[in-house]
C-alpha cells in the first residue's frame, strides 16, 4: 500500500513530466570536480547520427531530445538486482543499486548519484514550471530529474529514465571493466571482499636517482618511488654531504610495488636495462661511489633473486664487460631534500643519464 507522500510524489511527477515531452536542452554549466572516470566504456563522444543509428528510438528520444518515458512500463522502475546503472551513451557509472529506492512513481528513483562529479544539474524551465533537469556529464545526455523528497541523508530523489540508462548486474561488473565500484557491494554483501595485494618494497641504486626514479614511477605495479641516500654509515645526510663521498651512501630509489603485477625479478630486469651496471662507481659523466650500481635487498628471497638476476644478464652477452653490480643488505634509507623528488617531473628539462633500453 502506497503512503501519502508516495502518492503525491507520484502525482507530483505524472503532472510535472509529460510523456516523451521534450525540455529545452541545456548545455551543461562546468562544476568544481573535474574527476575523470578513468574506466568509461567510450572513449569519445559518438556523433548524433551515430547515435541515432545505435540507440533504440526510445533511447535516443530521452537521452538526445529531453523525452520522458511512461512510468510504470520501462525496465528498471521495479528492478531489485545489484548492479549499477551506467550511462546509455557513454558507459560511465552513474547510479548504484545500494542507493536505489521504490518512490512509488513508476521510475527508477535514487537518493544519489556514485560519483556527483558524472552529473551535471541545470535549471529546466518548460512546460511553464522550474524544474532541476540532470544530465550526464560525459555524453551530455538528459536523464531525469531531481526532486527534494527524498528518503537519503541529503533528502533527495533522482527520477531518472530507464531508457538513459544500462544495467550491470554485480556478477558481470568485473568482466565489463567495473571493478572499481564493487567494493560497496562487498561490504553489503553481495560480493565477496578481495585481499588487498601486499606491496613489497625495492631499493636499488644506479647513477643518479632523478633519471632511475623517472623511469621507474612510470613502470606498471610501481605503487610509489622516493629518492633517498643508503648504504653508508652517516645519519640523516645531506645532497652535499653524500657528494664528498665520505658518507659512504648511494643515490638511490625506493620503490613500493605490487607484485600481483610486477614481480621483483621483472623489477631488476627494467633496473639493468636503465643503466650500465659494468661500471665501478660511475653512470656516465657521473662519477663517485655514490653512482655506484647496487641492489639493497630486504629479504633473502630477494637476495637470491638479485644474484640469479645478475647471472642471468652476465650470460645473456647484453654487456661488454662483467656486472658489477654489489648486492648488499638493506639499512636505513634516507629521503633525499624535497627538491630531488620527482625532479625530472617537476623539471623535464632537466640534467638525466637514463634511457630505458629495449627489451
Amino acid at each position: 500500500m502506497k503512503t501519502k507522500l508516495q502518492t503525491l510524489t507520484a502525482t507530483a511527477c505524472l503532472v510535472l513530466i509529460a510523456t516523451l515531452a521534450a525540455c529545452t536542452p541545456v548545455r551543461p554549466a562546468e562544476t568544481s570536480n573535474e574527476t575523470v572516470l578513468k574506466t568509461m566504456k567510450a572513449s569519445h563522444q559518438p556523433s548524433e547520427e551515430q547515435l541515432r543509428h545505435t540507440l533504440s528510438p526510445e533511447a535516443y528520444a530521452v537521452t538526445r531530445q529531453c523525452g520522458t518515458e511512461p512510468p510504470f512500463q520501462n525496465v528498471y522502475w521495479d528492478n531489485h538486482r545489484a548492479g549499477i546503472y551506467v550511462d546509455v551513451v557513454s558507459g560511465t557509472p552513474l547510479f548504484s543499486s545500494l542507493d536505489k529506492f521504490d518512490s512509488g512513481t513508476g521510475w527508477p528513483s535514487f537518493t544519489k548519484p556514485i560519483d556527483k562529479a558524472g552529473i551535471v544539474d541545470t535549471t529546466d524551465k518548460s512546460h511553464g514550471m522550474t524544474r532541476t533537469e540532470v544530465r550526464s556529464k560525459d555524453s551530455e545526455s538528459h536523464l531525469g530529474h531531481v526532486f527534494d523528497d527524498g528518503p537519503g541523508a541529503e533528502g533527495l530523489r533522482y527520477c531518472i529514465n530507464s531508457a538513459a540508462l544500462r544495467f550491470v548486474p554485480v556478477e558481470d561488473m568485473e568482466k565489463e571493466g567495473y571493478g572499481p565500484w564493487l567494493a560497496p557491494f562487498a561490504t553489503a554483501g553481495f560480493v565477496a571482499a578481495k585481499a588487498t595485494p601486499v606491496a613489497e618494497t625495492a631499493i636499488l641504486a644506479g647513477g643518479c636517482f632523478w633519471g632511475m626514479e623517472n623511469i621507474l614511477r612510470t613502470i606498471p605495479g610501481v605503487i610509489a618511488t622516493t629518492v633517498g641516500y643508503t648504504g653508508g654509515t652517516t645519519e640523516n645526510p645531506t645532497y652535499k654531504e653524500v657528494c664528498t663521498e665520505r658518507t659512504g651512501h648511494a643515490e638511490a630509489v625506493k620503490i613500493i610495488f605490487d607484485p600481483a603485477v610486477i614481480t621483483y625479478d621483472n623489477l631488476l630486469d627494467y633496473f639493468f636495462r636503465m643503466h650500465d651496471p659494468t661500471t665501478k662507481n660511475r653512470q656516465h659523466n657521473d662519477t663517485g661511489t655514490q653512482y655506484r650500481s647496487a641492489i639493497f635487498f630486504t629479504n633473502d628471497e630477494q637476495r637470491k633473486t638479485a644474484e640469479k638476476a645478475i647471472a642471468r644478464w652476465n650470460a645473456s652477452g647484453r654487456f661488454p664487460r662483467p656486472i658489477v653490480t654489489e648486492i648488499s643488505k638493506a639499512g636505513p634509507f634516507h629521503p633525499a631534500e624535497e627538491y630531488h623528488q620527482d625532479y625530472l617531473e617537476k623539471n623535464p628539462d632537466g640534467y638525466n643519464c637514463h634511457y630505458l633500453a629495449p627489451e
